[in-house]
């Protein structure tokens, strides 16, 4: 296995003890007093990178330093961790206690590969799991870090397709779904997308513990510029999935979908209004098992809409200029914006004008 080039470790171990110095104890405490909070990632009005931690009522809890923008996070609830990842072509993540035990750790990618922003860990916490690019191949691979050794990437298994980006343990613990946007990209020429001719996405099951294809989906010939991006779950076991459209800009392709195993792919119609607002472009998707709802946003098209689970009928709109961070909030949804607000979908929103939030948001529950 490649390891990491000693100038780039060197560099984000340093930017790890500042994640810990800019913490106050007050701000701990004020964490540890909530019922949940939600992480994120930003960019602030000065140019600097970070990550925050918000409280139910859309508060900053406190922030951290990043050496670059993040993307995505995920959390495991048995060590209590988070990892925020890069977006891509980033090459570190960092893993953190947002209730202040432990110090954050600096994982950098290895030579090769870069991150694609999103990951998940494994049930018992033992393994965390990394969408990522083999870019010199052209193909995308799931990176595997042993959580118990300090994060030490232990191996990989193929995607089977390319452009792979956000990924979800299933129900069963040992399937991972993953969502091959089918786009190439290569870090010599940064985000530039290289194969928009011939993309393919697809959509993939494979076995985390073996590396095996379970499934592959692919949509009709007609979408294959259709790139599957985001994900979630909903409370029947359901895959949600959003998508980015790489056609012509007068194209109005179905954007959302489900997928259920050992079933083709289910693109959602929609009212035209609707899909047209989304201009092409779902950033994120979020369910809310409680409520039985989905939620996906359009920061293309400063629209979110919440669907029906189970129906698939559209519930509820809403236009936020630039929303795109979702994470289910009691019954509803709380969203992010890139021009600074917290938002309560259909309650109170909440300004804070000198960060820009990305793309995502992740609701951490702490209770018992």
């Amino acid at each position: 296995m490649k390891t990491p080039l000693i100038d780039r470790r060197d560099f984000l171990r340093a930017a790890g003890i500042g994640f810990v110095a800019a913490m106050a104890p007050s701000a701990w405490a004020k964490t540890l007093s909530t019922h949940a909070v939600f992480a994120t990632a930003f960019v602030k009005r000065d140019g600097s990178y970070g990550g925050a931690i918000l409280s139910e009522a859309g508060k900053v809890l406190h922030v951290i330093d990043l050496p670059a923008r993040g993307h995505d996070v995920t959390f495991d609830p048995v060590s209590k961790r988070s990892v925020v990842f890069a977006r891509q072509p980033g090459t570190f993540a960092v893993v953190f206690d947002h209730t202040g035990r432990d110090e954050p750790l600096t994982i950098a990618s290895v030579s090769g590969r870069h991150f694609f922003g999103h990951g998940v860990f494994s049930t018992d916490g033992a393994l965390l799991y990394a969408t990522e690019n083999d870019f010199d191949n052209a193909v995308g691979v799931v990176g595997v870090y042993d959580a118990r050794v300090k994060f030490k990437r232990i191996g990989e298994f193929p995607t089977y397709g390319m452009g792979s980006h956000e990924l979800l343990l299933l129900g069963d613990g040992r399937t991972i779904a993953v969502a091959n946007g089918g786009i190439e990209t290569h870090p010599d020429y940064g985000r530039a997308e290289l194969n928009i001719a011939t993309m393919k996405p697809s959509y993939v099951l494979v076995d985390r513990l073996t590396g095996d294809l379970i499934e592959k989906h692919e949509l009709p010939p007609e979408l294959h510029q259709l790139s599957i991006r985001h994900m979630d779950l909903d409370r029947s076991g359901m895959v949600w999935f959003g998508c980015q459209y790489r056609g012509p800009g007068t194209d109005r392709p179905l954007l959302v979908g489900r997928a259920a195993r050992g079933k083709d792919l289910q693109l959602l119609d929609m009212p035209q209004d609707v899909l047209s607002g989304f201009r092409n472009y779902i950033g994120s998707v979020a369910a809310n098992p409680a409520a039985g709802t989905v939620a996906v946003s359009s920061p293309e098209g400063n629209s979110l809409a919440v669907i029906d689970a189970a129906s698939g009928r559209i519930v509820t709109t809403n236009a936020l200029a630039e929303v795109c961070g979702l994470a289910p909030d009691g019954a509803n949804f709380m969203a992010t914006t890139g021009t600074g607000e917290i938002v309560e979908v259909g309650g109170a929103t909440r300004s804070e004008p000198d960060y820009v939030w990305d793309n995502h948001m992740l609701r951490i529950e702490q209770a018992g």
